[in-house]
């Protein structure tokens, strides 16, 4: 057995282990309070809906446990399993231009693999979400959604993936500059195109109609310094009971979003508070960090497929026997996630670092209060569990836990607007 070989199975079944002792830490953490609301939370979350979170976070733990082994497998299929290499063959007996080939077996393994993971959409959307009250979609409008999103992912990452090998055929050993050049335009290309002609797909988009809140709304722009295309309310309401706000796109694409969800569980002041946590993102340039941060390692990752399709021992250590372009491209794709899990906290504590800075820009613009009590509507409509294992939410909490968030916004001191 080739040593890489071993490295790799040490790595996966390291991350393997590593994601199910979580899971169980996450589990007995909830399950161990779910009788008695955290004191901070007492007088505003009954009893009966910090059992639901409870039971709702514990039944999605169970799930994600399940997920975790079954993409072990999969992936333990698709390489030492020969799959990677039994669909190169037959796309290779094919005959056809290296790089159609290439595109050909890249999109067999996505659109095989995303029919792996159907079951557990559908689980999570109709048995889960179904049984705590969430879920909204219609089997029909589930059944859409898979074929809009199966037909997007061919019609824009079929002519990416074609460049990209076209690039590491002929442009010789500084392909991955160019490789990176276009990976980052096309990344900024779908920032800017998502609202305006990506989002439209799956939902529909109303300009804000309530007067009242968006002079509100417009104020609280005109304070930030911030112009978009308009305010708009989508209908998240097609598909689930969670509410959430958000903005996209960039330059003179900006909008600003709020579900139909969130307008009707919160109130004016609480949605002006929201907003201005959105706001505190864009003011405090964490759109273009994680922007940059994305560019940096997507270019360390081209460097070192670089380096690694260069040797021959990667693919059949793998169990790849015929080394070519594309199926250096497949391996990588396949095995990076299994070494980077493990950088996971790094990212997840910067992302919370963002939320806390979003928080204080909140409350310079807004009032803590409101957004505090906005928070709190949203942990209790969205049956968000407020006693996380703190190393479960060190490896997968983006945002900080309920407890630490609400402590900080009253720990600062909002300013009168």
């Amino acid at each position: 057995m080739h040593p890489f070989t071993l490295v790799f199975l040490g790595a996966l079944a390291a991350s393997v282990a590593v994601r199910l002792w979580l899971d169980r830490r996450q589990i007995a953490s909830v399950r161990g309070h779910r009788d008695r609301v955290p004191g901070d939370f007492a007088d505003v979350i009954p009893g009966d809906v910090h059992r639901k979170a409870a039971d709702y976070a514990i039944t999605r733990t169970h799930l994600s446990g399940i997920e975790t082994v079954v993409e072990a497998l999969v992936l333990l299929a698709w390489t030492l399993g020969g799959g990677v290499a039994g669909v190169d063959a037959a796309w290779r007996t094919l005959a056809l231009p290296p790089v159609v080939t290439g595109v050909g077996m890249l999109a067999t393994i996505v659109l095989v693999g995303s029919a792996i993971d159907l079951p557990f959409r559908v689980w999570r959307t109709f048995v889960v979400e179904e049984r705590f009250g969430f879920n909204r979609t219609s089997p029909a409008l589930f059944a859409s959604d898979q074929l809009k999103s199966a037909a997007l992912l061919l019609v824009l990452g079929g002519p990416l993936a074609a460049v990209v090998l076209w690039l590491m055929q002929v442009a010789g050993p500084e392909w991955w500059l160019y490789a990176w050049g276009v990976w980052l335009g096309f990344n900024l290309l779908m920032v800017w195109a998502w609202p305006a002609f990506i989002a439209p797909l799956f939902n529909r988009f109303e300009p804000l109609d309530d007067q009242r809140l968006r002079t509100r709304i417009d104020a609280l722009l005109d304070r930030c310094g911030f112009a978009s295309r308009g305010v708009y309310v989508v209908d998240g309401s097609r598909r689930s009971g969670h509410g959430n706000a958000y903005f996209s796109g960039f330059g003179r694409n900006k909008r600003i979003v709020f579900f139909d969800t969130l307008l009707r569980q919160l109130s004016a002041d609480e949605i002006e508070a929201v907003l201005a946590h959105e706001l505190g993102h864009f003011k405090r340039r964490h759109i273009a960090k994680n922007v940059l941060l994305m560019a940096v390692a997507s270019l360390a990752g081209l460097a070192l497929l670089a380096g690694l399709m260069q040797r021959p021992w990667f693919y059949t250590a793998l169990g790849v026997p015929h080394p070519s372009i594309h199926a250096a491209l497949a391996l990588f794709m396949l095995v990076l996630p299994v070494f980077t899990f493990f950088l996971q906290p790094v990212f997840a504590r910067l992302s919370r670092r963002h939320e806390f800075e979003a928080d204080a820009f909140a409350a310079t613009h807004a009032r803590a209060e409101d957004l505090v009590s906005a928070l709190v509507s949203l942990y209790r409509e969205n049956a968000s569990t407020l006693t996380p294992d703190p190393a479960w939410s060190a490896f997968y909490d983006s945002h900080p836990p309920a407890a630490q968030r609400i402590a900080h916004l009253r720990g600062l001191r909002s300013q009168p607007v």
